[in-house]
């Protein structure tokens, strides 16, 4: 049973020849009345707070959830961001492996070109060596037979000179 102080302002004791002095005890209620009151009031007062206090809390809660919310969605997007700008530092780590080993296959391929060129001209020199060779072999011999014929055609002339034949 919840007593108010209108409740013990207005409650009225009866009274007997030895009894108490009804003055002290309406001083004393009035007093406890008092009292009583500025308690219930606090008591709302504090009810109040106390529902403010879970309102705030609510938001608080509620504030907190979307941050954590927040916080676990943005770290997912690090996360992402991090996993792609890896896959993609890998593929390009890849394509330029294999663009160098393009270069390098090429490279070789080049260097095998060069070498059988090499090849090609040392064979041709060779070639051309044997031909020129017996080019001047050939025009060795003719000089030589050019100059036989001209001892032979000297010995004529001078035995045609021996005779008398001019």
């Amino acid at each position: 049973m919840s007593t108010s102080k209108v409740d013990i302002l207005n409650q009225k004791f009866s009274t007997s020849l030895f009894g108490y002095k009804k003055a002290e005890i309406d001083i004393f209620l009035q007093e406890v009345a008092d009292q009583l009151g500025k308690l219930a009031e606090e008591k709302e007062n504090l009810q109040k707070q106390v529902e403010a206090f879970s309102k705030s809390l609510e938001e608080y809660k509620s504030r907190e959830k979307i941050l954590q919310s927040t916080l676990i969605t943005t770290q997912k997007m690090v996360d992402d961001l991090k996993a792609n700008a890896h896959k993609q530092a890998k593929l390009i780590v890849e394509e330029a492996q294999a663009k160098a080993e393009d270069i390098l296959n090429q490279a070789h391929k080049r260097l095998a070109q060069i070498h059988e060129d090499i090849t090609e001209l040392k064979r041709q020199r060779t070639h051309f060596e044997i031909k020129l060779r017996a080019l001047i072999e050939s025009h060795l011999k003719l000089l030589e037979s050019n100059s036989i014929e001209e001892q032979q055609v000297d010995e004529i002339e001078s035995k045609l000179k021996f005779l008398g034949v001019s």
